[in-house]
């Protein structure tokens, strides 16, 4: 059963770090292209990372650059999201999702986790 599961989301003061995990089951991780995703209530989905299947390209949002930092164990299965820095306006649900490529902006997510949320109180 293909399956990501999303974990070490919370509650965390501004300024304070989270390490979100996303752990990849049924399928071969190492040839999808792995996102973040955040959402908040009344807004769409929007990109916040991506990592290439084999760690060397990754992308970010611009609000995030520089605090983030998207990574991989592809043999442990998972995706990591670390987060430093944080601020009110990162509070939301975090999906990690996986596709097939290519490493574009474009690119469709074939596999998507249910979530962890995070909130970061102002």
């Amino acid at each position: 059963q293909v399956q990501l599961v999303e974990s070490g989301g919370g509650l965390v003061q501004p300024g304070g770090s989270l390490r979100l995990s996303c752990a990849a089951s049924g399928f071969a991780l190492d040839y999808y292209v792995i996102g973040w995703f955040r959402q908040v209530p009344g807004e769409e989905r929007g990109f916040v990372a991506a990592i290439g299947g084999s760690g060397r390209q990754t992308s970010y949002t611009d609000s995030v650059k520089g605090r983030f930092t998207i990574s991989r164990d592809n043999g442990k299965k998972t995706a990591f999201l670390q987060m430093n820095g944080l601020k009110p306006e990162d509070t939301g649900v975090y999906y990690c999702a996986a596709g097939p490529g290519p490493f574009t902006s474009s690119a469709p997510y074939t596999y998507w986790g249910p979530g962890t949320q995070v909130t970061v109180p102002a």
